[in-house]
């Protein structure tokens, strides 16, 4: 089955180029102009990948984000050429899996596409389900369950506290989360982990998960520790 795309751009040279560009690479592509033609789009159809300008006509990239993910997990490469912090972090806030400055080359478009194509299919393609008293770690849906409470946690959110309890009692440093985690390097500017850390804290909290707390370690990273084994 080819890899189904959709495309929200407003530019039509650069929405020409990418389509064409997909379309080479064989996969199925769904155009958009604005963010209405792409709200009608979601609701019609399933993606595997969702490519979006923040600065669209109609409904901006942000707002249809926030649709996007009432309804789907599927994962979400923001465009901007706004390039602001303040931009990367609203995109990540409210759920986006990467974030592409404008302008980029196709080189590095195929790079960030094929990598969080490839974290998906193997976060989908593990085992199903693990069982940590009454968290339940749902590997098909990306979430976590406490006690029938779904966190309705985002892709990245999913793996950073994958990756977070895969090294018990250890702490991450910022730069190997980003590399892990969010698959691009730290920057001191960056403020994407940290909006992260702070979603995922309130969503465990949000299903009575209290004790599993992600901690700060001054001058080291992050640490997950387990309030119950200790």
């Amino acid at each position: 089955m080819p890899t189904s795309l959709l495309l929200a751009e407003d530019d039509p040279r650069l929405r020409q180029d990418l389509e064409r560009h997909f379309l080479n690479r064989h996969f199925r592509v769904h155009a958009c102009a604005t963010g209405t033609q792409a709200l009608h789009a979601i609701h019609h159809d399933r993606f595997d990948l969702v490519l979006l300008d923040i600065m669209l006509p109609g409904i901006d990239g942000l707002s249809l984000l926030d649709e996007l993910r009432r309804h789907q997990a599927v994962p979400v490469m923001l465009m901007s050429a706004l390039g602001a912090e303040q931009d990367r972090i609203s995109g990540f806030t409210r759920g986006a899996d990467d974030y592409l400055p404008k302008p980029f080359s196709l080189a590095e478009l195929d790079a960030r596409v094929d990598a969080l194509l490839r974290r998906v299919a193997f976060d989908r393609g593990t085992v199903p389900r693990a069982d940590t008293d009454s968290l339940t770690f749902d590997q098909i849906s990306q979430d976590v369950v406490c006690d029938g409470k779904a966190a309705g946690l985002t892709a990245s959110e999913f793996r950073l506290l994958t990756t977070l309890r895969a090294h018990p009692g250890e702490a991450l440093s910022k730069a190997f989360l980003y590399q892990t985690v969010l698959h691009r390097a730290y920057t001191r500017l960056d403020r994407g982990l940290d909006v992260h850390v702070c979603n995922l804290r309130r969503k465990l909290a949000d299903i009575g998960a209290q004790h599993l707390q992600i901690q700060a370690v001054r001058g080291q990273g992050y640490i997950l520790v387990d309030t119950e084994q200790s």
